[in-house]
Parts: structure tokens; C-alpha cells; sequence
């Protein structure tokens, strides 16, 4: 198999960076023909805006304003969207979404800037998607969409998509220190200024945790952004380097039994040297230029990321005198670029955009490898493959506003993917290579009275692990049948969005998606692999209401129904999918010197088992805030979470574990993470 150089790879899109003039069209808006967009206050979500009921974006005011328990639940700001934990919170979050048990990130893809975040081939989990290198007071925005609908999103988008964008500057800067309980600290500091005719922003954060564990956390996590950027906000260019390293120690689920017992409590840990420590470096460039004929985007990325994640999950049933504790370890570089060109015009006197973008990734794991390890140290090689993965991916969309009430968009998606595995396991080492091709198509409907309608269909497809796809045998020398390279889904949804209450934006989406492989999270391996063919179907409904200049509330309902499309005789029920979602938000600004939020979200119980037999709880969890502002510059806050100390779950599974003293067999138990008690952190911070 021939791969690109990495010169080869970054060559086309700097080239094209290099080559473009940026223009001053700062003062030529009235000539654009882009869509107007209708702002309402913390959201860019009006009328004539979207191509279906369930996307949206969420500026920064709102982001600014909600108080958040991790960095990873930036994701909950897209709506019916749940995050949650099972382990230490230095690794990836657990995502749920329209009736998906997310993982780490499985069929929803996020990006920062267009950098892919999504890794794929991951030593724990399919798509995993780490969000803990973030800052979030410098993201500008958020935007979601969900299902397979749309051209430009390709690998893992099957379930929907988050767009992060990041500030070029910053108002003023800004220094912050947060102190809270557990031994909570987080100090930031960030801030932007001209330079050479252009914008240089930086922020760093320290953050520091031991959490409410009885085996202290000791989080220790430091991050840093830098930003160059020039032009306008219709013609310019920015480069942006990040960099991020996190150590902790993990209290990973426990199980139901040893909480009913008394042998531990909510909050203890049976492997107290579980933990880990990850990295991730970055750089990346982006020229965009919009004009009367139409938008030019591009970008170019390299990034270089680390893990070393050591977990027990099964305790003493594989090994019943040192233990089950496992090291899963990666070493990786990614290097893409993206490239996207927007053409307006007529066509027999119809308004018409055309566009076409071609987006290219390699990644090269040097190696991702399992080991066997005791109290951190490892003991024997389970297997180690060297990993090349290139991947290519071309599409097209045409937009016709066939009449003043209709328009359509239509897509096609070409993905060409190549593996390369090199495996410690000879039998396992191989080169897989597919390709798949995914329609889309959606109608657009109005306005009538404030009101669109909304008609969208679309394929769409994961990658599955390189590794399963040249595998011939597991570690132990037992047959094993390879696995499919990409599986490709289906999905509809019709969906209606209206704005004819004054201050009121509502949407409510009937939708439906069929994948023809899942990808099930095995929490006795801790990692992911393909299952059975699915369907999924469900309703989402969301509200946003100004109620007046300084009082702002969300409302929002999911309801799910997922399962296997064949019976193998286990049973037709998704482990860990998730049927019902409530959440509640308000939030309150400007009120004298007075601000603040508060957060109510609920999830409902869940299947464990294929059968249905073993479910989890539901579990509804509030957040709070109050900020008073002591000068213009100066603000105190102070965040509650969990406000009515509820002793849930943050996460469920049903699998079979040994403690010491028990059976050799070990016994069947649920396993849990329980949501963090009551916690406060207060925050003072000052612009300058």
C-alpha cells in the first residue's frame, strides 16, 4: 500500500493558502448573499438559517453564562445532548444521544476549528473524543447538527455533529481563579492584542482536583492556546497552536454489590492505582474568504497526541491473585487538510449555491498496543500493531430556492479509507481498503407565519477499528472473524420549526436512523466493538424563549426507541441506549448587578442487558449560579452542582466481575459511577 508523505499532504491546501490575497471587504456586506442570519440573543437559530428542524448554533454569551461540572459538557449546549463519566475525569466523557449509548464519541463527530477530534483506531474506544484540552471561555461558538444529512460531514456524523470555533480576540482580557470543594483549583488567564495587522490571543489554564473519591483523583491539568490571526470576518486567515497534558488517578465504576454490602462506599475504588495520563499538541492554519460570488475555506492541521490509561474493570476474575488491571497505550500523529469552495448564482432565474470540498486524514499509531500490568507495571504484551490509516473524502452540494416558500439541498459523499496494520500478532498484521458512497437530500418548506418545515434523508457511515479489520485471530490464538471496514446508516427526519409565539423558538423533529453495524461498548474490555445491525427512531422537541432583555429559558424533550434489527437469541434491546431525555435551563442577566443560571437535566433508565432483564435508574441532576458584579471588570461567581445532592448514576453497566472471596466465575452485577455529591466552586475573575 503506497501512502502519502506527510509533504504531500499538507502541500495542496498551503499552497492555496499562500496563493489567495486577503481583501478588505469589511465594508461590502450589503453585496453578499448569504443568508441573513436572525439573532436571538444566546442563539444564531432563525427562520430561513437551518436545513432541518434539529441544528442550530450556540453563541458565546450562553456559554459564558452556564455553569458546567466538566469540560467535556460543552456538548450538552446541543440540545437532548447527555455527557456523563465512568472513570477519571482526565479521559474522554461518556455521550448519550438519540437513543445511543455514545461511548466516547461513536457515530458523533466533533471538531475544533475543522481539526477532527474524533480519533479513530483508539486504544479505548472507537471515535474517541477527548474535549479536556478545550478552555471554554475562548470558544465563540457552538455548531450542532444532528443525523447523516449533511455532505460535509463524513466519518462518525451518523448520529449528528458539533462545530466548535474558537475566538480570533478577546473584548478584553481576562484573569480568573476558581476555588471549590474537593480541593477544586483552576486558575486562567487570557488575553489578545494587535500585532503587525494582525490579532495575537493566548490563554493558559492550570486546573487541579481531587474530587469527592476516597483514592484522590490528584487531576493535574495544563493547557495553552496561542492564535494568530488577520483580516476581517469575511476575508482572513488565522494559525493557532494548542498544547495540553493531564495526569490522574481514577476511581472507575464499582460494583452494586460491594455498595449493598457496605465494603465500600459510593464513592470507593477496589484497584486504587487505576488512572492515566494523556497529551495532545497541535497546530493548525485556516484562510476563508467570502465575497458577491461565493465562500473559499480551507485548513490544514498536524497534531501529536499520547495515552496511557490503566483500568480494571473485572478486578479478580481473569487473574485472581494480582488482578484484572490492564494498560491500553497509544502514540499518534494525525496530520489533514480541508478544503471547501461555495459558488453563488442563477440558473434559469433560480438562486443557486454550489459546493464542492475534499477533506484528507492520516493517521500513524507508533503503536497502539494492550499490555497485562500490576499496580501500574506492566507484566506481559496482550498485543501491539503499528497502525496507518489514510482516508479521503470528497463531496458536492447543490442549494435551489426553487420558489420563495421551498428550496432544496442536495448532497453526495464520496469516502475512500486504507489500513495498514502491523501487528505483534503476525497472523493479524494486513491491509484493508473500502469505499463508500452516501446520498443526502433535504426539502425546506416556508415561511409561513414564522413557521419551516422541514423534509431530510441521508447516509452516512462509521470506521470501524483497523485492527478488527485484518484480524485472523485474539490473543489467546482463538479464530476471530475480521470485521467490516466502514458500516454504513440510514436516517429521515421531518421536523418543524416555528417562531409565531413572539420571543418563543420552537422545533420538533420525528426522525429515524438505521445502522448496519453497532458499535457497543464492552465494559468488562473496556474498549468497543461491532455488534448487530440497528434501528432507531424518536422525537425531539426544543424551546428557547426571551422573556425579556435579561431572562432567557431552554426547555427540551427526547424520547427514544432503540433496538437490533435480528434476534440472535440474547435479545433485541441496545445495552445502554437511552430512551428519555428532559432538560430545563434559565438563566438571568444584567438584573442591577445580579446574575445567574440554573440547570435541571434528566435521563431515563436504561437497558443493560439485550433482553431487557437488568435496567438502570433514571437520574436527574441540578445545576446553579450566581454572579454578582462588583465593578465593570470585576465579577464573583459561585456554582453548585448537583444541588440537591441526589445519589445517582453517572453511568450504568451489567457485565460479570470477581471480588476477592467470591466464586471463580465471578458473579453477573451491575456496575456503576455515581454522580459527583453536592460540589461548590467559586469563581472570581477580571477583565483588564
Amino acid at each position: 500500500m503506497t501512502l502519502f508523505p506527510w509533504q504531500s499532504i499538507l502541500l495542496t491546501p498551503l499552497l492555496l493558502l499562500a496563493n489567495m490575497p486577503i481583501t478588505s471587504v469589511a465594508n461590502s456586506e450589503e453585496s453578499i448573499t448569504l443568508d441573513t442570519i436572525a439573532v436571538i440573543g444566546n442563539y444564531d437559530n432563525g427562520i430561513g438559517t437551518s436545513d432541518t428542524a434539529s441544528e442550530g448554533i450556540v453563541t458565546r454569551k450562553l456559554i459564558e453564562n452556564r455553569p458546567a461540572l466538566r469540560t467535556g459538557e460543552l456538548l450538552e449546549f446541543v440540545p437532548n445532548l447527555i455527557v456523563s463519566q465512568h472513570s477519571g475525569n482526565g479521559k474522554a466523557n461518556q455521550y448519550y444521544l438519540r437513543g445511543f449509548n455514545l461511548d466516547h464519541g461513536t457515530d458523533f463527530a466533533t471538531f475544533v476549528d475543522g481539526v477532527p477530534v474524533n480519533m479513530r483506531t483508539h486504544a479505548h474506544g472507537q471515535g474517541y473524543t477527548d474535549l479536556n484540552f478545550l478552555i471554554p471561555e475562548l470558544v465563540q461558538e457552538i455548531k450542532y447538527k444532528k443525523g447523516p444529512y449533511f455532505a460535509e460531514l463524513g466519518d462518525f456524523a451518523s448520529a449528528g455533529a458539533a462545530q466548535m470555533q474558537l475566538v480570533n480576540q478577546l473584548p478584553k482580557g481576562l484573569a480568573s481563579v476558581t476555588f471549590g470543594s474537593y480541593d477544586y483549583q483552576r486558575y486562567l488567564l487570557a488575553n489578545s492584542s494587535e500585532i503587525a495587522d494582525g490579532n495575537l490571543l493566548y490563554g493558559l489554564e492550570i486546573n487541579r482536583n481531587n474530587g469527592p473519591w476516597q483514592n484522590e483523583e490528584n487531576l493535574k491539568k495544563l493547557s495553552g492556546v496561542f492564535r494568530y490571526s488577520g483580516g476581517t470576518a469575511l476575508d482572513g486567515f488565522n494559525i493557532t497552536a494548542m498544547a495540553y497534558h493531564n495526569q490522574w488517578d481514577a476511581t472507575d465504576q464499582i460494583p452494586l454489590r460491594a455498595l449493598q454490602s457496605n465494603a465500600l462506599n459510593r464513592f470507593g475504588t477496589i484497584d486504587a492505582t487505576d488512572g492515566g495520563e494523556s497529551s495532545r499538541y497541535s497546530i493548525s492554519a485556516a484562510r476563508y474568504q467570502h465575497n458577491s460570488a461565493g465562500v473559499f475555506e480551507a485548513n490544514v492541521y498536524a497534531l501529536r497526541s499520547k495515552l496511557d490509561l490503566y483500568s480494571n474493570f473485572t478486578y479478580f476474575l481473569n487473574n485472581p491473585v494480582d488482578g484484572d488491571q490492564f494498560n491500553q497505550n497509544e502514540h499518534r500523529t494525525t496530520l489533514g487538510f480541508n478544503v471547501a469552495k461555495t459558488w453563488f448564482n442563477d440558473m434559469f432565474g433560480l438562486p443557486m449555491q454550489n459546493k464542492i470540498g475534499l477533506q484528507t486524514r492520516y493517521d500513524d499509531l507508533s503503536p497502539v498496543a494492550l499490555f497485562n500490568t500490576v499496580a501500574t507495571q506492566r507484566t506481559s504484551l496482550i498485543r501491539s500493531d503499528k497502525v496507518r490509516e489514510l482516508s479521503h473524502g470528497l463531496f458536492a452540494e447543490n442549494s435551489t430556492q426553487w420558489h420563495e416558500k421551498f428550496r432544496s439541498v442536495l448532497g453526495m459523499r464520496y469516502d475512500e479509507y486504507d489500513f495498514d496494520v502491523d501487528s505483534s500478532i503476525t497472523d493479524n498484521s494486513g491491509h484493508a481498503k473500502d469505499h463508500i458512497t452516501s446520498p443526502k437530500l433535504s426539502l425546506i418548506f416556508g415561511p409561513w407565519v414564522g413557521t419551516e418545515f422541514f423534509i431530510n434523508y441521508g447516509q452516512g457511515f462509521h470506521s470501524n477499528d483497523a485492527r478488527g479489520t485484518t484480524q485472523k485471530v485474539l490473543p489467546n490464538g482463538d479464530p476471530a472473524a475480521s470485521v467490516t471496514l466502514l458500516a454504513a446508516s440510514r436516517g429521515s427526519e421531518i421536523g418543524i420549526r416555528t417562531e409565531i409565539i413572539p420571543n418563543l423558538q420552537s422545533s420538533l423533529a420525528f426522525w429515524q436512523l438505521h445502522l448496519d453495524s453497532e458499535l457497543l461498548y464492552i465494559g468488562d474490555a473496556g474498549e468497543t466493538e461491532p455488534t448487530r445491525a440497528s434501528k432507531r427512531k424518536g422525537i425531539e422537541w426544543s424551546n428557547h424563549y426571551i422573556a425579556n432583555d435579561w431572562l432567557l429559558f431552554d426547555f427540551d424533550l427526547a424520547l427514544s426507541q432503540a433496538r437490533y434489527r435480528s434476534n440472535d437469541g440474547s435479545g433485541r434491546y441496545i445495552p445502554g441506549s437511552l430512551g428519555r431525555v428532559i432538560a430545563f435551563g434559565a438563566s438571568f442577566n444584567n438584573l442591577n448587578q445580579w446574575s445567574g443560571a440554573l440547570q435541571l437535566r434528566h435521563f431515563g433508565p436504561r437497558p443493560l442487558v439485550e433482553n431487557n432483564s437488568v435496567r438502570s435508574n433514571s437520574t436527574t441532576v441540578a445545576y446553579a449560579r450566581v454572579g454578582y458584579q462588583f465593578t465593570a471588570s470585576t465579577k464573583l461567581t459561585l456554582d453548585v452542582f448537583n444541588l440537591f445532592n441526589r445519589k445517582q448514576s453517572d453511568i450504568d453497566y451489567f457485565y460479570t466481575s470477581r471480588l476477592n472471596g467470591e466464586a471463580a466465575e465471578g458473579v453477573d452485577d451491575i456496575h456503576f459511577h455515581p454522580v459527583e455529591p453536592i460540589t461548590a466552586r467559586l469563581t472570581l475573575s477580571h477583565q483588564f
